[in-house]
Parts: structure tokens; C-alpha cells; sequence
């Protein structure tokens, strides 16, 4: 979690409840706006991504289901 995503859950919980809630809807209106059907990734994940590609990963589709554990 980064220090801005920190201090600003900070800032919110000195909010009184009401207002935590107003900012809560409007926050999740912010990150559907970005990214209505949350498929994009942050540069975080791209690197979790593509450390987990580099390091031998297997994709579902070369694995026959049918016979895992037998």
C-alpha cells in the first residue's frame, strides 16, 4: 500500500461517519470511472504478472484437467 493510499485512509477515519461514507461512494465512483469492468492493473501487478510469466509460469490451457491428481 503506498504512503498516499495510507494517509488518506488516515485523513478518512478522522471523518465523521457520514462523511466517511460520502467519500467511500465517491472514491468507488472514481475506480469504476477508470476501470468499469476491473480488468486493467496497476504497474504493481503488471510486474507481479510478468515476474510470475518470466519465472516457468504455466497457463491454465496447457493443463489437462481432466486428469489432475490421477
Amino acid at each position: 500500500m503506498s504512503t498516499l493510499v495510507k494517509e488518506t485512509a488516515r485523513l478518512m477515519n478522522i471523518l465523521p461517519a457520514n462523511d466517511q461514507r460520502f467519500a467511500h461512494e465517491f472514491v468507488k465512483k472514481l475506480v469504476l470511472a477508470w476501470d468499469p469492468n476491473f480488468t486493467k492493473v496497476t504497474p504493481e501487478e503488471a510486474q507481479r504478472i510478468k515476474a510470475a510469466e518470466d519465472s516457468g509460469f504455466i497457463s491454465d490451457d496447457e493443463i489437462d484437467w481432466d486428469k489432475i491428481g490421477r
